[in-house]
C-alpha cells in the first residue's frame, strides 16, 4: 500500500512539473504558492504528516544505527545565492536538529560524515579554514549541550585525526572527556576519514603482529579485520543515508556497510527535515534484510 502510495505521489509530482512548463499556469501558481494563505496551509498539512509519519514508524521495528552522509552544503548555498561558509554553517546547525530527532526516536547509534580525506587534499585552504572552524565551534558546543548530557550521549571522534589541526584535535578531546562516561547513546563524527584508509590501517595493525608472532596466519579473519578499525566498538550501521542527490558512498564505512541498507534523497544537507529522516526510516521498514539467506 505505501508502495502504491508513494508511485501516485510521483505520477501526480511528474504531471504537476510538466503543467509548471507553460506560462499562464507559472503566473498564478507562483502567486498562490507564495500567498500567507498557502504557506500557513502547507506549515499545518506538513505537521499532520510528520506526526502521523512519527506513529507509523515508532510501530514498527526501528534501526539500531543510522549513519547519515551529510552533503550539499555548498548547493544549498548556490542555489540560495549565498555564501559557500554559511551553507557550511547551516549544515553544522542541522545536525544538531537531526540529532535530537534520532535520540528522540531513542536510536543507539548515530554516525556522521563531516570530512573525508579526499576533502582535505581536495578542498582549498580558505574553505578548509572555515570547516575547521565550525568544527571546533560544533565540537565545543556539543562538549556544553544540555540535551547531549541529558541524554547520556557518549561523543567520539574517527579518522587519521593527526591530520587535522590541532584546535580541532583538541575540541575532541573535550568533547570526548566530557562524556566518556556516558553509554545510553553514541554519536560518532568521521573527520579526516576515509573507508579505504581505516581498512588499511586495520590491515597494518595485523600485518604487525603477524610479524612479530602475536597472531598466527590461520587466525587472521574478518573478525580480526573489524576489531581493528577506528568504530570497531560500535555495531554496523542498519541505516546509510545521502543528502544532496548523489547515489554513491564516497568511501565511507567500506567493510562496515557491506548489509547496510542505503536511502539517497534530493534533498541538501541543510535543508533535510524531520520529515525526510522519517521517509528514510519507514523506507527502511518496508525492506527484508536477509543477510545472504
Amino acid at each position: 500500500m505505501g508502495r502504491q502510495k508513494r508511485s501516485l505521489g510521483n505520477m501526480i509530482d511528474s504531471i504537476a512539473k510538466w503543467l509548471l512548463k507553460f506560462r499562464i499556469i507559472v503566473i498564478p501558481a507562483r502567486y498562490i504558492s507564495n500567498s500567507r494563505f498557502t504557506w500557513g496551509l502547507v506549515s499545518r498539512t506538513d505537521r499532520i504528516r510528520t506526526r502521523r509519519l512519527g506513529n507509523r514508524i515508532s510501530n514498527e521495528e526501528l534501526p539500531n544505527h543510522i549513519s547519515i552522509i551529510m552533503d550539499g552544503n555548498r548547493r544549498f548555498a548556490w542555489s540560495n545565492k549565498l555564501e559557500r561558509g554559511i551553507g557550511h554553517f547551516r549544515g553544522k546547525e542541522k545536525l544538531k536538529e537531526v540529532m535530537e530527532w534520532v535520540l528522540n526516536l531513542e536510536i543507539k547509534y548515530l554516525t556522521v560524515y563531516a570530512l573525508s580525506t579526499e576533502n582535505i587534499n581536495g578542498r582549498d585552504s580558505e574553505e578548509l579554514e572555515s570547516l575547521y572552524d565550525l568544527y571546533e565551534i560544533g565540537l565545543k558546543e556539543i562538549a556544553e549541550d544540555h540535551l547531549i548530557h541529558s541524554k547520556k550521549v557518549k561523543v567520539q571522534a574517527v579518522g587519521r585525526l593527526d591530520e587535522l589541526p590541532e584546535r580541532v584535535r583538541n575540541a575532541i578531546k573535550i568533547a570526548e572527556e566530557k562524556t566518556s562516561d556516558y553509554s545510553d547513546f553514541i554519536f560518532t563524527v568521521c573527520l579526516a576519514y576515509g573507508g579505504r584508509e581505516e581498512i588499511v590501517d586495520a590491515v597494518k595493525e595485523v600485518a604487525s603482529d603477524h610479524a612479530a608472532g602475536k597472531l598466527s596466519l590461520l587466525d587472521i579473519n574478518s573478525d580480526e579485520i573489524s576489531s581493528r578499525l577506528y568504530s570497531a566498538e560500535i555495531p554496523d550501521p542498519d541505516l546509510v543515508i545521502r543528502t544532496s542527490g548523489e547515489e554513491r558512498i564516497s568511501n565511507f564505512l567500506l567493510w562496515q556497510i557491506a548489509y547496510s541498507e542505503l536511502y539517497f534523497t534530493d534533498v541538501h544537507w541543510p535543508s533535510f527535515s524531520r520529515n525526510n529522516l522519517y521517509e528514510a526510516i519507514e523506507s527502511y521498514q518496508y525492506r527484508r534484510r536477509k543477510y545472504g539467506k
